[in-house]
């Protein structure tokens, strides 16, 4: 008997350009989904319930997550509704970039999220696979190369991961944790650090080829 499909949500808060993004960060990675046959809707802050309603939680086996500036506006009780399914249901959550600071990311971890410091100038990322084996590493080669990133720098508050998939480096020597897993209650998290939203990099093909296999590992569909 064939599985049913992944079923994915993937929301923003929608501060990103639309001249970068004109479906949203939302929009880029329900493409790359849907590209592999998973099923994909989109929502965002503005929606009713915040997007985060508990139909469509219900009806998601992962959340993907980008948010930047506007952390504070999530409710506490759309955080709760998220944490519910993460933790009690085993829906899968991904929360990408600058998520690091989003409620529920905070709140699933227990840790700030804070990073030593950033730098925005259009640099190259050197993204290493240091666990080859995991599925979220399936077809990444050993090393892919993003042609525009915003640095992230380490230290990042965040309790040690379960598996650490893959690294970056910067220009200036700057290593950061790029993809990090972890499993809280049912629930399997990863967090993926590229996704600026002044940079079309979450077009990249590897950066979609990462949110196809975190989907059938966060939905434990692997």
């Amino acid at each position: 008997m064939s599985q049913e499909p992944i079923k994915a949500l993937c929301w923003t808060e929608r501060s990103e350009p639309e001249s970068v993004y004109p479906d949203g960060i939302n929009g880029a990675v329900a493409d790359a989904l849907r590209e592999a046959g998973i099923e994909a809707e989109t929502a965002q802050l503005s929606d009713p319930d915040q997007g985060l309603s508990e139909e469509a939680l219900a009806r998601a086996d992962v959340l993907f997550y980008w948010a930047h500036s506007r952390h504070g506006q999530v409710t506490d009780d759309s955080t709760a509704r998220v944490l519910k399914h993460i933790l009690a249901r085993g829906m899968g959550f991904v929360p990408i970039h600058s998520a690091l600071h989003s409620k529920p990311f905070r709140a699933i971890l227990g840790t700030t999220g804070n990073i030593a410091g950033w730098r925005e100038e259009e640099e190259e990322e050197h993204v290493y696979i240091v666990e080859p084996s995991h599925p979220i590493a399936e077809g990444l080669g050993q090393k892919f190369t993003l042609p525009e990133a915003e640095m992230y720098v380490e230290p990042f508050d965040i309790p040690t991961p379960d598996c650490i998939v893959m690294i970056s480096s910067f220009r200036e020597g700057e290593v950061f944790r790029t993809g990090c897993c972890w499993e809280r209650g049912l629930g399997r998290i990863f967090y993926f650090r590229p996704g600026h939203e002044t940079y079309r990099v979450l077009f990249e093909e590897p950066c979609r080829k990462v949110f196809v296999n975190a989907a059938r590992w966060a939905s434990r569909r692997v």
